[in-house]
């Protein structure tokens, strides 16, 4: 019963209404409020602040609410390593990952199902901001995201690839075509970028800065998938990491150029530092820990060399 009023403090915690909280946990009101009732006096400490409806925590009652979400969290790890000792590891893995790096999150899905058929996957597309304040609440198993944000002190850190940037043109104008392409040379094309909140967006930004130069953005969007589209159906051009290129079916008329200086950024899993994980999150740390992302991705880069070279060549 007690891990059964827990799930209802937080259900109530999430939706902040009795109503949707007893829906989520497929239980009555009444059941619920009962249940919450119990829980407070188990506890000898009143947890919420009630009146004609729901109207927050009180404050010994947020406190109750850290503990929680800890109990929830170590509950679920508990079921998963009884599945495992069994052989038979189920669950949900929730993955919360950059706008950037979805294109390789199937990297580490598909084998993760692979070799754990039980498990089912929940993966968001969120900012880092958020994405680190849902790992801190444990509404999260894991993250992919940077690894240089000084937030991530206190996360425990699996670097998987150092992304690269290059210039993704359709029929590039052949004054591109050089093998030291700088960022000065295609400020003044017609840019499409993603929008200026994104971690991605503000990277790009400073090394047109570098350049002492500003870039002629010609639209802005927060889907990377827009941006490959523009880049094929409406004559822009966009500057995205290499390990896009792993998602976008590069045609012969589509050229992904090295930009100079180098662009990099380190990409990687993180996951709240804890004495142990659970079975789930275990299990996926160490099926990346085997994932050789970097020479992929740098195959694909040298994949554009090779393009490079050949529109060169005719051209």
């Amino acid at each position: 019963m007690f891990i059964r009023q827990i799930h209802y403090l937080l259900a109530l915690a999430k939706t902040g209404h009795f109503g949707r909280a007893a829906q989520t946990c497929h239980v009555s009101q009444p059941a619920l409020s009962t249940a919450l009732q119990h829980l407070e006096e188990e506890l000898g400490v009143t947890i919420i602040k009630r009146g004609q409806r729901f109207q927050g925590f009180t404050e010994e009652g947020e406190r109750v609410l850290q503990w929680a979400r800890i109990l929830a969290q170590n509950w679920e790890g508990m079921r998963q390593a009884a599945a495992q000792y069994s052989q038979q590891l189920t669950g949900v893995l929730r993955i919360g990952a950059i706008p950037t790096t979805l294109p390789v999150t199937p990297l580490l899905t598909q084998p993760c199902q692979a070799g754990y058929p039980g498990i089912a996957i929940k993966l968001l597309s969120l900012s880092a901001e958020e994405l680190i304040r849902q790992l801190d609440n444990f509404e999260l198993d894991l993250g992919l995201t940077y690894l240089d944000d000084p937030r991530l002190k206190g996360f425990k850190t699996l670097p998987l690839y150092l992304e690269r940037y290059v210039l993704l043109a359709r029929n590039p104008d052949p004054c591109l075509l050089k093998s030291n392409l700088h960022w000065r040379d295609i400020a003044s094309l017609p840019l499409c970028l993603l929008t200026q909140n994104m971690q991605n967006r503000r990277l790009i930004d400073a090394a047109f800065r570098e350049a002492n130069v500003s870039p002629n953005v010609m639209l802005e969007t927060d889907s990377i998938f827009a941006l490959y589209a523009h880049v094929r159906s409406a004559g822009l051009y966009c500057v995205v990491p290499h390990s896009m290129l792993n998602q976008f079916a590069l045609h012969e008329d589509i050229t992904a150029l090295p930009l100079t200086p180098e662009l990099s950024r380190e990409v990687g899993l993180i996951v709240r530092r804890q004495d142990l994980l659970s079975p789930i999150q275990d299990a996926a740390w160490n099926i990346a820990r085997q994932l050789d992302l970097q020479h992929r991705f740098d195959s694909l880069m040298a994949a554009g060399h090779l393009t490079l070279q050949q529109n060169a060549a005719v051209s």
